[in-house]
């Protein structure tokens, strides 16, 4: 039985992750203030990761699952941590830069991107940090990831929308494609690289195939029950104002998670579950005014 350390741990990404290998059987160990419900199964262990002091030194974890949004969150808990065997990083895509190449290779160039800003360079800063305090750490650049206990307004807007028999606004043609990531999915792939321990240790994560926004929103009506009405928005404003993600199209070569991972939840299915937990939890989601901002421009 696997002893795993994820910081974090009470929402979204770590809670899933928490949860998972709570299910999984492994003796599971969150980190986290306590400011939140805790989930079920786990191990609290109540800190501030900025002020950990002595207080991980005499644990011992197979697996550290981190999700830290800085350096210095980074090298905080690497400076409390006793010993540990394997190291996992979720960082994020959102370090390539906007204009590189796509899809983006792992091994391009890594600046600020305009859309994401400083989240995408302070993750840059921590897997530098990353790799240099722990260079057979692994690191996992997702694109969108999706499914249960999401708490951002993506899928959950379109929920909302199709549940009130509303129209959809899709920008310009709807022809804009993205990547996305089931939560099961980006766990696998860690069971995987704990499993093969393979000599890469940067990946990409995500589908193999993007999909156009268009095909999302029906994807996401279609698991409500109901059939998509799109209104095409064609005048000059800002998309996330109606819109739950930036006017940026981008996608991640995961040509190597694929080698390793070949196979991935289907994206409707995934929507499907992920709808199953918000007819539950709709107020566990961070609800953005969308709907107010389209009834009163359009």
């Amino acid at each position: 039985m696997k002893k795993i350390l994820v910081t974090g741990g009470t929402v979204f990404v770590s809670r899933y992750i928490a949860e998972y290998y709570v299910a999984k059987g492994c003796d599971v160990y969150v980190l986290n203030r306590n400011s939140r419900e805790q989930s079920k199964g786990v191990n609290l262990i109540q800190a501030d990761r900025f002020h950990l002091g002595e207080l991980l030194r005499d644990y011992r974890f197979d697996v550290v699952i981190d999700t830290a949004y800085s350096a210095e969150g980074v090298n905080g808990l690497l400076d409390a941590l006793g010993y540990y065997e394997d190291y996992i990083f979720i960082s994020s895509s959102a370090v390539y830069p906007e204009y590189e190449t796509q899809p983006f290779k792992e091994e391009s160039e890594l600046t600020e991107n305009k859309y994401w800003g400083k989240y995408g360079t302070d993750k840059i800063e921590a897997e530098k940090a990353v790799l240099r305090r722990e260079p057979s750490a692994y690191i996992l650049r997702p694109p969108y990831l999706y499914g249960q206990m999401n708490n951002v307004y993506r899928e959950a807007f379109v929920f909302d929308c199709a549940l009130r028999n509303r129209y959809f606004y899709l920008p310009k043609n709807g022809e804009m494609k993205l990547q996305f990531f089931h939560l099961e999915d980006l766990c696998k792939f860690i069971d995987v690289l704990l499993m093969k321990k393979p000599q890469y240790h940067i990946f990409n994560v995500g589908n193999q195939n993007p999909v156009s926004v268009r095909q999302w929103v029906e994807m996401c009506y279609s698991v409500v029950g109901k059939v998509a009405k799109n209104r095409n928005v064609y005048d000059n404003l800002d998309q996330r104002k109606y819109f739950c993600f930036y006017d940026y199209e981008y996608y991640l070569d995961v040509s190597k998670q694929h080698e390793l991972m070949p196979t991935e939840k289907d994206l409707y299915e995934g929507l499907k579950e992920a709808f199953t937990w918000y007819k539950d939890n709709s107020d566990k989601v961070n609800k953005k005014p969308y709907i107010e901002f389209i009834d009163h421009t359009f």
